[in-house]
């Protein structure tokens, strides 16, 4: 089996995705029910991911990791989210911090953190929601004061991936309310620290390898060298990790697409009705023709987005348009590919179930489908109006 990026990828990045497609058949695949039914984060499952170097991959070969490209990012994580999505965004997310810490100015960061999270150790995660601040980052209202030694820290944290297990959070606070955006910064927050309070993880409707839950900061002390971007520079970070997280979540959808498509064709192929197989019916093969399209689509805008990111142009509308895109068919081609299968769809033993549940949380994770409408709306003028 071929990844739709094998060719734009080098010799050894497709090793790497090799080794990816073997931790699936193997590890992700075989389990990712037991951990949904057991409700539960697989931590034995990450740190055997770490052992395959996953957490390196956007690490500088300098500090350990394997230096890569954004593109076979997304390689990896469609090939892995078609175990298991949930579970790949989990990985991915200790291994964006790895990535964040290990061009950190302190030299504290670079020497001890990096190296735990790529080894799994302990766990990473990203702290941008509240309870009353989602889609509008810049209404966070967890508060960052100046005072002798650092910053103290206050504040509820909401809606984190891996929040059950983390250790280190990147995490966005206000300074200054007046000065909206311009009052942001960014600090790493370390669990392991007196003023931290970790949540009880939510109960959702799948996707539990997520780890997804909250925080609450209670006089939380931190020192100087803590703060990963000052105001004013904060908020425009973030803003550039949620493209690249836009594109890999719509990556991780046409995953999850593309096991369901084949599940369902694998299926067709031997269930008989009416005396020919079901794949023989042109009503059927139609609609699996049509899941097939929207699949080539997305990952079309995925690629696009992909090569602007890697290439440091400006990827705002093309992130946009992919996660949009995996937002209008991912549940909606999963559902067809159910359907397709009858009643035997339902099974547990397949991974659709899953999938559709996976495809839900997908829909909101960096940015829901109407925000995605708002950035593309915001952009219309310049990329598609007539021009002087």
């Amino acid at each position: 089996m071929t990844n739709f990026l094998d060719d734009e990828l080098t010799a050894a990045e497709r090793e790497v995705l090799a080794r990816a497609r073997r931790f699936r058949r193997e590890v992700i695949a075989p389990n990712a029910a037991s951990w949904e039914r057991e409700r539960r984060m697989p931590v034995e499952a990450l740190r055997a991911a770490a052992a395959e170097d996953f957490l390196k991959l956007e690490v500088p070969e300098a500090q350990g990791g394997l230096g890569q490209r954004y593109l076979p990012k997304l390689a990896m994580v469609e090939e892995m989210s078609r175990g298991d999505m949930p579970f790949t965004f989990s990985m991915v997310n200790t291994h964006n911090v790895a990535a964040r810490l290990a061009v950190s100015p302190s030299e504290r960061h670079r020497r001890t953190h990096v190296p735990a999270l790529m080894r799994a150790e302990i766990f990473g995660a990203t702290a941008l929601s509240e309870p009353g601040a989602g889609s509008d980052f810049a209404g966070i209202s967890t508060r960052a004061e100046k005072v002798a030694g650092g910053w103290r820290l206050n504040g509820e944290k909401g809606w984190i991936t891996n929040a059950a297990i983390a250790d280190l959070y990147i995490t966005y606070v206000q300074t200054d309310p007046s000065l909206g955006w311009r009052g942001i910064a960014c600090f790493l927050v370390d669990a392991r620290r007196e003023g931290f309070k970790r949540r009880e993880a939510y109960q959702l409707l799948g996707g539990h390898a997520i780890g997804a839950g909250g925080f609450a900061l209670e006089d939380y002390m931190a020192p100087e060298d803590d703060m990963l971007a000052p105001p004013g520079e904060a908020f425009k970070l973030a803003m550039q990790g949620v493209n690249g997280a836009r594109v890999y979540v719509a990556a991780m959808c046409a995953g999850m697409i593309a096991d369901s498509l084949e599940t369902a064709i694998g299926y067709a192929g031997t269930r008989k009705a009416f005396g020919k197989a079901l794949v023989e019916h042109q009503g059927l093969r139609w609609s699996l023709a049509d899941i097939a399209s929207d699949l080539e689509a997305l990952r079309a805008l995925t690629v696009k987005a992909g090569k602007l990111i890697d290439a440091g142009g400006d990827a705002v509308m093309a992130a946009a348009h992919a996660k949009k895109f995996a937002g209008r068919v991912t549940l909606a081609r999963i559902g067809d590919c159910i359907q397709a299968m009858g009643a035997n769809g339902l099974r547990e033993s397949h991974a659709l179930g899953r999938h559709l549940a996976a495809a839900k949380i997908a829909a909101f994770t960096d940015g829901s489908t109407e925000m995605m409408q708002e950035r593309i709306g915001a952009g219309l003028a310049a990329a598609y109006g007539p021009k002087a």
